[in-house]
């Protein structure tokens, strides 16, 4: 038979008094505040309708203006911010109604062009670019509508 020595009761000892007190921090309650913007449980309706019936359709009025992720082409990227002016210059006489952006992030001026809702609309226009326009680019970003 194994013989306990004081270091062996003293290791039960402190193992039991570990178990006692932690059966003591379970018992203990405490008050949850939870802190919310209104408009959270107004999403959350609002998600749970939608889950409820999936045939009913969001209306939008027309001409209100909107974010969602679509399609941007890239036709200037360079250091000069002249060039990237007459690139936005010659697209717009190409194309009058589509928008065209412009953005600098040191050292790059960057021409983008188009707010496309889907991958083959934006494709169809990279073909037609191709031929006045090189390197084209297309980037995945938030794109304005009007609905």
């Amino acid at each position: 038979m194994y013989n306990m020595t004081g270091k062996g009761y003293l290791l039960v000892g402190c193992f039991s008094l570990v178990c006692f007190l932690g059966l003591f921090a379970q018992q203990k309650e405490g008050k949850v505040e939870v802190i919310q913007d209104s408009m959270i449980s107004m999403l959350q309706q609002y998600r749970i309708a939608i889950e409820n019936n999936p045939n009913a359709t969001t209306e939008h009025k027309q001409g209100i203006k909107d974010t969602v992720l679509g399609f941007r082409i890239q036709i200037y990227t360079g250091p000069n911010r002249n060039d990237a002016f007459d690139a936005q210059a010659k697209f717009k006489s190409m194309y009058a109604n589509i928008n065209t952006y412009i953005s600098y992030t040191q050292p790059n001026y960057r021409v983008k062009i188009g707010d496309f809702r889907s991958r083959r609309e934006a494709e169809a226009m990279m073909h037609e670019l191709r031929k006045s326009f090189n390197p084209l680019f297309l980037f995945t970003e938030q794109v304005n509508v009007i609905y």
